[in-house]
């Protein structure tokens, strides 16, 4: 979160939570300030699907609070319906301002000691919803040119459909034993890591039970967090691998 994000949440009157967020965390910055309920969906217009009925209710919500904070997880304009929610406001004539967060897939994965660039790696990161907006695995997708094209694929939502994720990446040319890492409530005390390829993925989601919210990231920098894998080292293990992608020696570090 942001500077500018916690400064917000600590002056807001009414702050509508995405259920990703521990409470805990935002009780401590909220002061004073009054803590809005947590639902699945933020008010009653950002889950209306008839556009008058999320004008009325966004003009409701806006007339009952002095100061009203929406709260996404990571930044709310990659796939956090941000977008959509804030041209509904301005729609209604709501005035608002849009504070810019730190994405999960970015973010998230840094504090699971995985970078999603580097340079002996990929020069490009592709970015994907693991599902459309009635839930559905994405029908848009082109699967044959993402994994040809993309040398980093980082997917939020996914964990429902990895089964025919993998199994579409794998058929249009993915190798299966492509190195996977799926980050569950990253940058809580709750965050689980596994890591796996993309052959073993859904089995070994399976059997650990890691969920939602998660973040998987597809590529070769999922390797390294043997080396970055910060936490764990300050919690006493060992660290697993100084050049987990074998290119790059200890004078190699330009």
């Amino acid at each position: 979160m942001t500077h500018v994000a916690v400064e917000f949440y600590r002056s807001a009157w009414q702050q509508d939570l995405n259920t990703i967020i521990p409470l805990g965390r935002l009780e401590e910055m909220a002061d004073d300030g009054e803590i809005g309920s947590v639902a699945e969906e933020h008010y009653s217009f950002m889950g209306a699907a008839d556009p008058v009925t999320m004008e009325k209710s966004a003009r409701q919500a806006a007339a009952r609070m002095k100061q009203d904070g929406v709260k996404k997880g990571g930044d709310p304009f990659v796939f956090g319906r941000g977008g959509e929610e804030a041209q509904t406001l301005v729609q209604a004539g709501i005035r608002l301002r849009i504070v810019p967060g730190i994405s999960a897939g970015i973010g998230g994965l840094a504090y699971a000691g995985i970078p999603v660039t580097h340079r002996d790696v990929n020069q490009s990161v592709t970015f994907l919803s693991g599902h459309d907006r009635t839930g559905a695995m994405p029908s848009a997708i082109d699967w044959q040119a993402l994994s040809k094209g993309s040398q980093v694929i980082v997917m939020y939502m996914a964990i429902k459909h990895m089964p025919d994720i993998c199994a579409k990446l794998i058929a249009a040319g993915r190798p299966p034993h492509e190195p996977v890492a799926v980050v569950s409530n990253a940058t809580t005390a709750d965050m689980q890591v596994l890591e796996t390829t993309l052959g073993t993925a859904t089995a070994d989601i399976d059997k650990t039970g890691i969920g939602a919210p998660a973040i998987v990231c597809i590529g070769r920098v999922a390797l390294m967090r043997q080396c970055l894998d910060w936490l764990g080292q300050i919690d006493g293990g060992a660290l697993r691998n100084l050049d987990p992608l074998e290119v790059r020696g200890l004078s190699e570090t330009g």
